[in-house]
């Protein structure tokens, strides 16, 4: 059962960084077709309904940085926080060639009510975190599945996503390819869309931003996420550090 629609850890952290995790839970609130889009229990456990290992690597980042983390609790299946408000994908109706049942009987009221309860809480949870910090960072941790059906396995270990704001983009691909991980530059995707969460809280307000991908089977168990935020947080550090930003 979804009890609210996101969850702060160290809100009281003196960081700059505020990591953020649009995709962090597979949970369908009660109230959403009885808590049940039509889809096995299998496909609610795939990449599809969320993003695999992202909240326990971004609690892991959090405590290392020293900084908050904002978590959504609601599967991307009932309404995708990562998109804007007009965007046709925001309600998916088909994911990765798997038809979700509930949301092909949708309207527009079923839309709003998800809005209203679900996608702008969150939002607005993180917008005012960012507006009571000085100089927030904003870093969005997203995992990417390894393989899309029909489609070539992906080689990266880590992706790094950004459009019109590569402060941080840049020097971070090069750190994270020095120290020997495969990263993709705008890989598995490219850049930003329109109102993302991005958009709406880093590139809007002028504050340096970072979104980065990590291939989910190296962080599908607790140990996985442990030993990405070890590796991820200091490389964080030092090129925040290294631009002056």
């Amino acid at each position: 059962m979804v009890k609210s629609a996101y969850e702060i850890s160290g809100a009281d952290r003196p960081g700059r960084w505020l990591v953020t995790v649009d995709h962090a839970s597979n949970a369908v609130p009660d109230w959403v077709s009885g808590g049940d889009l039509g889809l096995p229990a299998a496909d609610m456990d795939r990449h599809i309904a969320y993003d695999i290992g992202a909240l326990g690597l971004a609690q892991g980042l959090g405590a290392a940085l020293d900084s908050p983390v904002i978590a959504s609790c609601f599967s991307r299946l009932v309404i995708d926080p990562n998109r804007g408000e007009l965007d046709p994908t925001l309600l998916m109706k088909l994911y990765d060639g798997t038809v979700i049942p509930a949301n092909a009987r949708t309207d527009d009221a079923d839309k709003e009510t998800r809005l209203d309860r679900l996608y702008r809480p969150y939002h607005a949870a993180i917008a005012d975190t960012a507006a009571q910090r000085t100089a927030p960072v904003i870093c969005a941790i997203h995992s990417f599945t390894p393989q899309l059906k029909a489609r070539p396995p992906r080689p990266w270990e880590i992706g790094v996503l950004y459009a019109a704001d590569a402060r941080l983009a840049h020097p971070f691909i090069a750190a994270c390819r020095a120290q020997g991980w495969t990263t993709g530059d705008n890989q598995p995707y490219v850049g930003h869309l329109p109102g993302d969460s991005i958009d709406r809280h880093a590139l809007r307000h002028g504050r340096p931003n970072l979104l980065i991908e990590v291939r989910h089977d190296l962080i599908d168990t607790p140990q996985g996420q442990a030993a990405w935020a070890a590796r991820l947080a200091p490389v964080l550090q030092q090129i925040l550090a290294d631009t002056g930003l």
